[in-house]
């Protein structure tokens, strides 16, 4: 069953005038997705990387169901309730020990909004004239105007120019070129910018880039260094997808601005939250009004989101995800090696629960012509897949099964020969 083409909903990346089926989903179990028909797709991109422990884990919709019962919203300007403080103090405990407070919001894009705010607001009520930010080079933070500003310039962005502030780009650490990438952070740092913003370890929408942990632990180096605020945007690396619950662990590293969304309720509802060290809050708190930090959406901390945000911890505390995380890492390592030597694959590559390959196309980049095709075929085929321009990758929930994996692969075979 498809999407009515007289329906009036306008669909996100989406272009309406070429007219392509979109399959209206109407359940989902674990990594399959059923229509009303009994049409099932294997989810192999957990639903745009939020989806964990697979779709409706039944804890995560029993805690859901439980907070509708008894709080379903409340304004958190000066209030609170027990999912919201339960949680803070849980991510609290989880997360290294200089981060302190959390604030909550409703997505990635705003909790980079978040991050960016608390790092200007925290050199102006210091009184320091530090308003730059630094970007790693094909990043993508979101799309709202804070988060564009920071994320790379180009086909996402660009009718919006005008809204966009000016960064500082860091140009990416390819392999042979990370200390030109370092140095490059190095002389940037010496203009006291505020900020530096990342993905660690890997970048997402800019084409599953991955760059080593050394690296990364070295640009926090050179930033704390220089007094230059460490912002780590672990929207999509955060809860497992790298291999370890955060992909800063990797590297010893502890930022000083954390933005966590997509996993955190197990990509079960919307919730993010930003963390940041103690410092940041001191120097908003004060009985000066002015000096608050003035940002918020009305739903922010929603009750059931934090629910199911607890429940999705209680997950990771009580069950073996590790091991699950483990086991997909090394499954998708192994289907991976099959296909690394195959006609027209290059870039073979590979961080955590995430594989990626780049299929060469005379027209790479975001808008080959071959994405389109490649999503039709593997829409076709059962499988819910959205290469990124000539970039195949798989990101699938962690409990998603051998034989479903195998199917995802497959399509990814046959699809070379299109």
């Amino acid at each position: 069953m498809t999407h009515a083409s007289s329906s009036p909903i306008w669909h996100p990346f989406t272009q309406h005038g070429l007219e392509e089926p979109i399959p209206l989903i109407a359940r989902a179990e674990g990594a399959r997705l059923y229509d009303a028909d009994g049409n099932r797709w294997i989810d192999a991109i957990s639903s745009w990387w939020v989806t964990t422990h697979g779709h409706a884990h039944p804890r995560i919709m029993a805690a859901i169901r439980a907070q509708t019962e008894k709080l379903d919203q409340l304004i958190f300007a000066g209030w609170t309730h027990e999912p919201a403080e339960t949680l803070a103090a849980e991510l609290i405990r989880i997360t290294p020990g200089p981060l302190t407070r959390v604030f909550f919001s409703d997505s990635g894009s705003t909790s980079v909004e978040v991050a960016l705010k608390m790092a200007l607001g925290h050199f102006a009520n210091r009184g320091e004239p530090r308003q730059r930010i630094l970007v790693l080079e094909h990043s993508y933070h979101g799309d709202t105007i804070g988060a564009m500003s920071v994320g790379a310039r180009g086909v996402f962005n660009k009718p919006y120019d005008p809204l966009l502030f000016d960064v500082g780009t860091i140009p990416f650490p390819h392999e042979g070129m990370e200390q030109l990438a370092l140095d490059a952070l190095e002389v940037a740092c010496t203009q006291k910018p505020a900020a530096l913003i990342v993905e660690p370890l890997i970048l997402g929408a800019g084409g599953m880039l991955i760059y080593p942990a050394w690296v990364l632990a070295e640009m926090r180096s050179i930033c704390a260094a220089h007094g230059v605020l460490f912002i780590a945007d672990e929207v999509m690396t955060g809860w497992g997808r790298t291999g370890t619950r955060f992909a800063c662990d990797q590297a010893g590293v502890i930022p000083d601005i954390l933005c966590l969304s997509k996993g955190l309720t197990g990509g079960a509802i919307p919730l993010a939250v930003t963390l940041c060290i103690e410092p940041i809050f001191a120097s908003h708190w004060s009985t000066d009004r002015a000096r608050a930090f003035y940002h918020s959406s009305s739903y922010t901390a929603n009750p059931i989101a934090c629910a199911a945000a607890n429940a999705n911890l209680e997950i990771w505390r009580d069950e073996p995800v590790e091991e699950r995380i483990d086991g997909l890492a090394q499954a998708q390592r192994a289907h991976l090696a099959m296909l690394a030597h195959a006609p027209r694959v290059s870039s073979p590559r590979r961080l955590g629960t995430i594989a990626a390959l780049d299929v060469d196309q005379s027209d790479a980049g975001y808008l080959s012509g071959l994405a389109p095709r490649l999503i039709a075929f593997y829409r076709d085929r059962g499988v819910l897949l959205r290469p990124l321009g000539n970039t195949i990758y798989v990101m699938p929930p962690y409990g998603i099964t051998p034989d479903d994996l195998a199917e995802v692969w497959t399509a990814i075979a046959a699809s070379l020969e299109i």
